[in-house]
């Protein structure tokens, strides 16, 4: 039996949702082409992050950071996505930030 994964991506004022096996999720390579694809801004370069349950705001840069968010979504994964040299994905990239107003 397949249990998937909601993912809700926040891209600006954009929402998209999709779902995946929890399982077999792939790689985080396969999951930025996913993301931006969806959001159809594949020629632009983005951070990705993602709400942990805590509500700190962590970075989805490699395949363990991956592998960890995925882990910890029950059922649903909050993503958020923030161009590349904007304060705030420098800010993701580096230290994580606490979300406000969950």
């Amino acid at each position: 039996m397949r249990q998937g994964l909601v993912f809700w991506v926040n891209f600006g004022a954009e929402f998209r949702r999709f779902s995946l096996d929890r399982h077999k999720p792939g790689k985080f390579e396969d999951f930025y082409k996913l993301v931006v694809h969806t959001h159809h801004i594949s020629n632009t370069e983005v951070t990705i992050g993602y709400a942990d349950v805590h509500g700190d705001l962590l970075p989805i840069n490699n395949d363990d950071n991956f592998c960890k968010a995925v882990s910890s979504a029950n059922p649903l994964l909050r993503v958020f996505i923030q161009k590349r040299g904007t304060r705030k994905a420098e800010l993701l990239t580096l230290f994580g930030s606490r979300l406000k107003n969950k």
